[in-house]
């Protein structure tokens, strides 16, 4: 099973990611992305997000 992390020394908060996999991530109060459901990979793309990430922050474990 996939698990999608992101470095948050990276994430410069676009949303991207949020946008395509809500149910995976969200912006936090930080302003970056975190991954609020590791599991949730099943119900989007997560390939697509870590690809559309233009700095590159997230990763597939």
């Amino acid at each position: 099973m996939v698990k999608p992390v992101v470095d948050q020394s990276l994430c410069i908060g676009c949303g991207a990611c949020a946008a395509l996999c809500p149910d995976v991530f969200e912006i936090g109060p930080d302003g970056k992305s975190h991954v609020k459901n590791p599991d949730g990979c099943d119900s989007c793309n997560c390939e697509q997000a870590r690809d559309t990430c233009p700095v590159g922050a997230i990763t597939l474990e």
